[in-house]
């Protein structure tokens, strides 16, 4: 079997973090391969730092296809929707804990001195009662989703330790950068761009954003701590910012001055507070570089770009 060294797998490479994964770690001269759903052309994957592609599910046979055993794999396949997982359960477990379960014998069967990280959520978290949030807080998941990701890291946890893998988990808090097509900022930029002025929920949400370019830096820097006692580390900004400052924003970012308004329902499955205790990461070198609002703004002229709107 052909063997170099610096290759780097990510699963769901062709989702939002995922393909910002691929792009940082062919930035530090990784040979990148990707498997997971999504259908792409050489010159597209190519620009994103993947050298090769497997459109598959994250299966064990599929994985024993792959030629090469990757020094790192970041595990980015996986559901991410909390109204999905409402909607399917069975589905959601699938693509996040059977995935999981598949990929992990891959590794103590093929490659068990591969570091893996396993970028889970803060939805393990659930409804919080303290802030910010540390990573020895109860999890009390509040959504199939959140349930299903905390089997996953437990998947991950109780691999490492008894099979003697290097892992490490990365709970996500609210990701978002130019090129996400869900989620808050993009279906909030739609709104407004329609002239709609009202919101979901009561915008007195709190939330923890972290831009995906530092998400990914901290992803790959996880690869280097990971070990049997499998880390876990927040990845958030610490900084936590109210939904409706968040629309607010965008709408001046927009040209608007109409301000937001708020139905105040809230979403079931959606805790209301978010904001990472990020320590942990920050005694790793870590630290984000991109602040709420000039993420926003770059959003925000992404998404007038995209739309023709600039």
């Amino acid at each position: 079997m052909h063997r170099v060294t610096n290759i780097a797998l990510v699963t769901g490479a062709y989702g939002s973090i995922g393909r910002n994964v691929a792009a940082a770690l062919a930035r530090r001269g990784w040979s990148v391969h990707g498997i997971g759903h999504g259908r792409w052309d050489v010159p597209e994957r190519r620009s994103w730092g993947i050298e090769r592609w497997i459109e598959s599910d994250v299966s064990l046979a599929a994985l024993r296809s792959i030629d090469v055993r990757p020094d790192i794999i970041i595990h980015c396949a996986g559901s991410g929707s909390v109204g999905t997982s409402l909607t399917d359960p069975h589905q959601d477990f699938r693509r996040t804990v059977s995935a999981t379960a598949d990929l992990l014998e891959f590794v103590r069967d093929e490659c068990s001195q591969t570091a893996l990280v396993y970028p889970s959520s803060a939805a393990v978290y659930g409804i919080a009662e303290s802030f910010p949030i540390g990573e020895e807080t109860t999890l009390r998941p509040a959504s199939p989703y959140g349930v299903h990701k905390r089997l996953a890291e437990e998947l991950v946890r109780d691999h490492a330790r008894l099979f003697n893998l290097n892992a490490a988990v990365v709970r996500l808090f609210s990701i978002y950068g130019e090129g996400f097509r869900k989620q808050l900022l993009w279906d909030a930029c739609r709104r407004i761009c329609a002239d709609e002025t009202e919101f979901f929920g009561t915008g007195l949400e709190t939330r923890d954003w972290l831009h995906v370019s530092d998400a990914a830096e901290l992803m790959i820097r996880a690869g280097d701590h990971a070990g049997p006692d499998c880390p876990v580390v927040n990845g958030g900004s610490g900084v936590s910012v109210t939904v409706g400052d968040v629309v607010g924003e965008l709408f001046d970012l927009m040209g608007k001055t109409d301000r937001p308004m708020f139905c105040g329902t809230e979403r079931h499955g959606d805790p209301r507070d978010y904001q990472a205790d990020i320590s942990r990461a920050l005694a790793w070198g870590w630290q984000p570089s991109v602040s709420w609002k000039v993420g926003l703004s770059r959003y925000a002229a992404w998404f007038r770009e995209e739309c023709g709107l600039a």
